[in-house]
């Protein structure tokens, strides 16, 4: 099995970055082949002025490490009340509508307010669904971030903590179990 975990935003030295990293090395404590994706990487000048339909070799290298995995984990930041316009732009250079069809996928929030990018990650859960994704109900809100992750420690808040630990081993039986009956 493997797993990409997409880091949600080009921001350099972002939250959604570190965050993902951590759960990345939550995926191979169970056994499971992990990438971090980030899309500080995405080559977004390959793709300026619209290129839409086009093959362009850049981006066409960058989606494959996304979509040519067993399992989707979005560590989504909240970026004025929504999700990072980055990763809108990199959902409209996927291919539609096989990229996500049935792809299975876990959400990751997290952002320094209350709601732990709540909004931004029910947001981004509909255009999923929209593109046939099958989406993972167990979804984790990382609030006030800054206070309760720490690069070097993760997750330091025991309840969230346990959160992101039982969504990783729910993730993994749901890939398992969505894979067998496709």
């Amino acid at each position: 099995m493997k797993i990409t975990i997409l880091s949600g935003t080009d921001r350099p030295g972002s939250r959604a970055l570190q965050i993902s990293r951590h759960v990345k090395s939550a995926y191979e404590r169970h056994g499971v082949e992990a990438e971090v994706v980030s899309l500080e990487d995405f080559p977004v000048a390959s793709v300026a002025g619209g290129r839409y339909g086009e093959a362009i070799r850049e981006v066409e290298a960058f989606r494959s490490r996304v979509i040519d995995t067993d399992g989707i984990v979005m560590v989504v930041p909240e970026y004025n009340g929504s999700f990072p316009g980055i990763l809108k732009l990199f959902i409209d250079y996927l291919p539609f509508p096989e990229a996500l069809m049935k792809k299975p996928m876990a959400f990751i929030g997290e952002a320094a307010g209350a709601f732990g990018a709540l909004r931004a990650v029910e947001q981004m859960q509909m255009i999923c669904a929209y593109r046939n994704a099958h989406i993972y109900p167990e979804r984790v809100f990382l609030q006030r971030v800054n206070s309760v992750f720490d690069h070097q420690k993760g997750i330091t808040d025991p309840v969230l903590a346990d959160l992101m630990e039982k969504q990783v081993a729910g993730f993994i039986r749901f890939i398992a179990s969505v894979g067998r009956n496709l």
